[in-house]
């Protein structure tokens, strides 16, 4: 079901409540019932969700990591390992991360923020 926040300063951002229930928890509230986020409390929310770690940097990290440690001629075989074999993955296929799933709701918080508004859900 979706979950749909609302704030005087911008438009209803409308989120698929699995997602909703996980920024919230982040910030200690739940989309399970009606909530406000007071713009006193934005710019902690703001910290928090722009800390959200995207799990691809970890993984880029750590192949970028191997690579330095490797030898020379180690490199297509690192290249061949990221892939299964007879699988073509396009960026379709890639899962969306929560931080890619935040960053509507980052905006949302920055507008709301900007005019001392505060925003609202599950009323």
């Amino acid at each position: 079901m979706p979950i749909t926040f609302k704030s005087q300063a911008t438009g209803d951002l409308v989120m698929l409540d699995k997602h909703a229930e996980a920024l919230l928890q982040l910030l200690g509230k739940t989309a399970k019932a009606a909530g406000l986020l007071e713009p006193a409390d934005m710019a902690h929310a703001l910290t928090v969700l722009r800390a959200i770690e995207d799990p691809r940097d970890a993984q880029a990290a750590a192949r970028a990591e191997r690579a330095a440690e490797a030898p020379a001629g180690d490199e297509q075989e690192d290249e061949k390992e990221d892939e299964a074999p007879g699988l073509s993955l396009s960026f379709q296929d890639e899962p969306v991360s929560l931080r890619q799933r935040a960053a509507p709701f980052i905006r949302l918080i920055e507008q709301a923020q900007a005019e001392g508004k505060p925003i609202v859900w599950g009323v």
